[in-house]
C-alpha cells in the first residue's frame, strides 16, 4: 500500500473511531449524568458490534495489503545458501503486525461481550492499551528510514499515541471519569487527523517544504532536504503545524461538547431548573409556616 493511501486510509479509520466514541461518550454523559460511565465500545441501532466489525474488516484489508507488498517486490535474497528478509521489506511486516494487534483486540472484544465475562470492561481496555502500546513501540523502532522531516512527523505522532495509551489504562480504574475518557477519545481522533495530514504533507509534491524533495530510496519515496538549514526550517514548520492542530482539536472537542449539550442536555437543564424552583418554593413554604407558628405562639402567650 502506497504511503499516501496507507496514511490517509488509516487516519480516516482512527479519526472516525475517535469521533464516534467521543460523540457517544458526551451524549451518554448528558442523558445519564449520574450513572454514565465509559464503555468498551459503543453499539449502533443497526448492529451492536458494528464498530468492532468495521475495525476487524479494515485490519484484515491492511494485513492482506501489507503482506502482498512485502512478498511481491522481489524474491528473498539468498546469503550463504539461506534466505533472509531484506530490510526494505521489514516495514510491511511491521505494519501488518500493528494491524494484527488491533484485529486481535477487536475480535476478543466481541468474544468477551458475547460470553458475558465479569471482567469484560477491564480486559477489553487492557487489550486496546496493548494494541496502542505495540503500535507506539513499532513506530518508535520502525525499520523504515524515519529521518529528516518524516521523523519529526512520526515523533509527534508518538506523543499522541502515548496519551492514548495512558488514558486507556487510566480508564480501567476510572471508568466513570468523564475527563479521562474525553481526553482518550479526543486523542484517538487527533491521531487519525494527524495521520491524514502526514500522508498529505509528505507525499504530495505541492505540499513538501521549500528546499526539500521526494527521493526514491530502496523502492520507497523519502523526503530529503538540501542542507541542514533547510531541514531545520522544515522541522520547525512541522512543530508549528502540530501546535496549530493541537489547538484546533481542543477547540473542536470542547465545541463538540457544547453543541451536544444544547441537543441532549436541554431536557436535563429544564429538569434541574424545575427541581431548584420547587426547592425554593418548598423553602418559602417552610419559612411561611415557621412565621405563622411564631405568631400563633406569641398570641397564645
Amino acid at each position: 500500500m502506497t504511503k499516501l493511501l496507507g496514511h490517509v486510509a488509516l487516519g480516516l479509520t482512527f479519526s472516525s473511531l475517535g469521533l464516534w466514541r467521543l460523540y457517544n461518550h458526551i451524549k451518554l454523559q448528558f442523558l445519564r449524568p449520574n450513572s454514565s460511565k465509559s464503555l468498551p465500545f459503543y453499539p449502533t441501532s443497526k448492529s451492536k458490534y458494528l464498530e468492532l466489525f468495521t475495525l476487524i474488516l479494515v485490519c484484515s484489508i491492511f494485513i492482506t495489503s501489507e503482506l502482498f507488498w512485502g512478498f511481491r517486490k522481489q524474491p528473498l535474497n539468498p546469503i550463504n545458501n539461506e534466505e533472509i528478509l531484506p530490510l526494505n521489506r521489514l516495514r510491511h511486516f511491521e505494519h501488518a503486525t500493528i494491524s494484527l494487534t488491533f484485529f486481535t483486540y477487536a475480535a476478543f472484544a466481541v468474544i468477551l461481550d458475547r460470553i458475558g465475562s465479569a471482567h469484560q470492561y477491564a480486559l477489553t481496555l487492557f487489550l486496546e492499551a496493548i494494541a496502542l502500546g505495540q503500535y507506539l513501540l513499532l513506530i518508535h523502532f520502525h525499520s523504515a528510514d524515519h529521518l529528516g522531516v518524516e521523523s519529526q512527523y512520526h515523533f509527534l505522532l508518538q506523543i499522541i499515541l502515548l496519551v492514548s495509551v495512558i488514558t486507556t489504562l487510566m480508564a480501567i480504574g476510572w471508568s466513570k471519569s468523564f475527563l479521562v475518557s474525553f481526553v482518550r477519545f479526543s486523542s484517538i481522533f487527533f491521531h487519525g487527523v494527524w495521520l491524514i495530514f502526514i500522508g498529505m504533507m509528505l507525499w504530495t509534491p505541492g505540499f513538501i517544504p521549500k528546499g526539500c524533495f521526494l527521493n526514491v530510496e530502496e523502492e520507497h519515496e523519502v523526503v530529503r532536504c538540501h542542507g541542514e538549514e533547510t531541514l531545520h526550517r522544515a522541522k520547525s514548520l512541522v512543530n508549528l503545524q502540530f501546535s496549530w492542530f493541537l489547538i484546533g482539536i481542543c477547540v473542536f472537542s470542547v465545541s463538540f461538547y457544547l453543541v451536544l449539550g444544547k441537543i441532549y442536555g436541554q431536557d436535563i437543564g429544564e429538569y434541574s431548573t424545575l427541581i431548584m424552583s420547587r426547592k425554593e418554593d418548598d423553602s418559602d413554604d417552610v419559612e411561611l409556616q415557621l412565621k405563622k407558628f411564631e405568631v400563633g405562639k406569641h398570641y397564645s402567650t
